[in-house]
């Protein structure tokens, strides 16, 4: 079973997209915080990590770039609710280590399990 870390700092949507991906068959879980998320990749181990970009302290770009350090073998979903820090974040993207994959929120459930599965057919 395939594993997907959400990182959210709105606990309501993390939790929310944890149960979607835990009803189509994934192993999820919710992290609520960039700290956390770091010390759940460490147990967990996830195959895919799925996070917002505008969080609190760390956001998840500073996320992606210590995941792909810690995890190389994830793969990257993000989330932007923010429309005009899309352009930036795609920027960011390309400067990566690791392919990353953008959505912007809201997203339908059924589009978000789809590029989720795509990543990860790649892999």
């Amino acid at each position: 079973m395939q594993r997907v870390l959400i990182v959210d700092d709105e606990r309501l949507v993390a939790d929310t997209l944890t149960l979607v991906f835990q009803k189509a068959g994934f192993n999820a879980k919710a992290a609520y915080t960039v700290n956390d998320a770091m010390k759940s990749v460490r147990t967990f181990r996830p195959d895919l990590l799925l996070c917002d970009i505008t969080m609190p302290g760390k956001d998840g770009l500073v996320l992606v770039n210590e995941i792909t350090d810690e995890l190389p073998s994830c793969r990257i979903l993000v989330l932007t609710g923010f429309y005009s820090n899309l352009k930036a974040v795609r920027e960011e993207a390309t400067r990566l280590k690791l392919p990353v994959s953008i959505l912007t929120k809201p997203c339908q459930p059924d589009d978000l399990l789809r590029e989720a599965a795509a990543i990860l057919a790649v892999a």
